[in-house]
């Protein structure tokens, strides 16, 4: 006898589009919160020395001034996901985008400290939000067969934003001879940096209102027809639409939603699954990783590298990202998630390491010695390039993969917050510890790189090739 809880087979596994060129473009569209994402995270490194200058602060307080907006990223975070499943995918996008426009303006034109902290934690509100949404968004749209590259634009976009946030920097730099304070269209540079994001903003705004809304989310509020209209062109006409809604339906209806208190074990707070979590994410974080890319220009300024060059630096340390987070895109199924963190463990310590060692001579003329310096830069590379091939991509990849069903939702909560967190105080701490002692501060990341490796060795298991009703 069949039972009544397995629908129809609507052979949806085996769906292809017939224009997969749309899917494609839907796919990208939805990954432009991911870009801005990238763009917002790293352009301040271009305006950090201009905003120090123009306010005339320390170390502390500038650092408060630039990882402010990871408080704003844990509130968009947080609130994304309800509010997606209230008023729909494509209505947060919107917003997100319109958060994005307001907080470029507003950071380009401040009429003080406050009140560019002010926007920027509305701008970090936007990338919690586009974090959460755009991988959601892609999930539900993407065709069963295409779903992993599809979903690895999310991480593409991130990267690529990155480097054309350090590239448009490096030539606005350019056009203001080499200082952040100089003027260009009647502001400072710093400042016409941080208003660019406008232009990807709005162009993210426009293309939400030329992509379809979640079919989930159309079942969800009872728009069955529309949901009908979206899935045959996104998956293919060939598909049983009314036994694919009876899937998604029944999919729905059978989720478990967890809550903070499913987390909870009898020892230590949490379960020992929901702390490997945790462990992923702050050791990805206390490598010093967002160093690179929030304060890399001013580090090689530090230690004597003319700003120009400076930037030029930065850009360079992105392209290394973007090659890095092809490489792990390409291996991660192919060799697994654990051996690709251990090389990247491997990989970063050393870098990390030699790091340390360059910045621990004495400057001559405020500048590193000649062998130091060329030994900081390709050092600085290749841990950008073994973060970028293992932990950039390895821990996203874990966390959507290692909890069980029944806490899978609550538990990437927590260790996201917990990532977010280590962010900011890695971030926040950089500028003072960097005051007191650079070398000290690069052998505090090569110890958290080297601890890394007995973590994953000891509590990581391995997670390629499992079905997800496996983990536990």
């Amino acid at each position: 006898m069949t039972s009544t809880a397995q629908p129809p087979v609507s052979g949806a596994r085996e769906a292809h589009p017939e224009h997969l060129g749309h899917v494609i473009f839907i796919t990208a569209a939805a990954a432009m919160g991911g870009f801005l994402f990238g763009y917002d995270s790293s352009v301040i490194n271009g305006a950090v020395e201009g905003i120090r200058g123009k306010y005339d602060i320390g170390s502390g307080t500038l650092a408060q001034v630039i990882a402010i907006a990871l408080i704003g990223c844990a509130i968009g975070a947080a609130t994304a996901g309800r509010l997606a499943d209230r008023i729909g995918r494509i209505r947060v996008m919107q917003i997100a985008a319109v958060l994005f426009t307001v907080s470029a303006v507003g950071s380009a034109l401040p009429f003080s400290l406050w009140d560019l902290a002010m926007w920027r934690v509305l701008g970090g509100i936007a990338i919690g939000m586009a974090s959460v949404i755009g991988p959601a968004y892609i999930a539900e749209v993407a065709p069963a067969a295409y779903r992993g590259r599809l979903g690895a634009f999310q991480q593409a976009a991130i990267v690529i934003g990155i480097a054309v946030s350090q590239l448009v920097n490096w030539g606005l730099l350019n056009a203001a001879d080499g200082d952040q304070r100089g003027d260009l269209f009647g502001i400072e540079a710093w400042q016409v940096m941080l208003g660019v994001m406008v232009v990807p903003a709005v162009l993210y705004g426009l293309l939400s209102f030329a992509i379809p809304e979640s079919p989930r989310f159309l079942i969800s509020a009872g728009r069955i027809d529309q949901a009908k209209t979206v899935l045959a062109e996104v998956e293919g006409k060939d598909i049983d639409l009314d036994a694919r809604i009876a899937e998604i339906e029944l999919a729905m209806h059978s989720e478990h939603k967890s809550t903070f208190r499913d987390l909870l074990g009898s020892r230590f707070g949490f379960l020992p699954i929901v702390w490997v979590g945790i462990g992923l994410s702050v050791f990805q974080q206390l490598v010093g990783i967002n160093v690179a890319f929030y304060y890399s220009a001013t580090l090689w300024q530090s230690v004597g590298i003319d700003p120009s060059a400076s930037f030029f630096y930065s850009f360079t340390t992105s392209i290394i990202n973007i090659i890095g987070t092809v490489i792990a895109m390409v291996f991660v199924d192919r060799i697994g998630r654990r051996p690709l963190a251990l090389i990247g463990s491997a990989g970063m310590a050393l870098a990390l390491a030699l790091e340390a060692w360059a910045f621990s001579a004495d400057l001559i003329d405020g500048t590193l010695p000649h062998t130091q310096g060329i030994v900081a830069l390709i050092a600085a590379h290749v841990f950008v390039l073994f973060f970028a091939l293992s932990w950039g991509v390895v821990v996203w990849v874990f966390l959507g993969e290692m909890f069980p069903n029944r806490i899978r939702a609550a538990a990437l909560g927590v260790a996201a917050s917990a990532q977010w967190v280590a962010n900011w105080a890695i971030t926040a701490s950089f500028p003072s510890l960097a005051d007191w002692n650079l070398s000290g501060t690069y052998v505090i990341y090569t110890v958290f790189a080297v601890l890394s490796i007995p973590f994953v060795l000891k509590f990581v298991k391995e997670t390629k090739g499992k079905a997800l009703e496996e983990m536990g």
